[in-house]
């Protein structure tokens, strides 16, 4: 929930974030920019009319757990070769 409230500010990518981005596979970086834009586009959609702040930030928290649990997906799609056949 409280990594939900970041999203009220634009999306960038500063010299700190794009150090511990290096190394990763670039798939999982460019999913999770698309999160990073989107959670913070729609923070604003839904504040700007006048919902309260705290229930946009609830709603980026699910959506965020979302995006979490897709690149955890992605991530073990990687890492696991689809070959391998466990032994018996």
């Amino acid at each position: 929930m409280e990594a939900a409230w970041s999203y009220r500010h634009c999306a960038r990518l500063s010299r700190e974030i794009q150090a511990r981005l290096e190394g990763l596979p670039k798939p999982i970086i460019d999913r999770a920019w698309d999160a990073q834009v989107r959670l913070c586009r729609r923070y604003r959609k839904l504040v700007a009319p006048g919902k309260q702040k705290n229930i946009a930030v609830v709603a980026i928290a699910r959506e965020l757990a979302g995006f979490i649990w897709d690149i955890g997906r992605l991530a073990m799609s990687l890492a696991l070769p689809r070959t391998t056949q466990p032994e018996a």
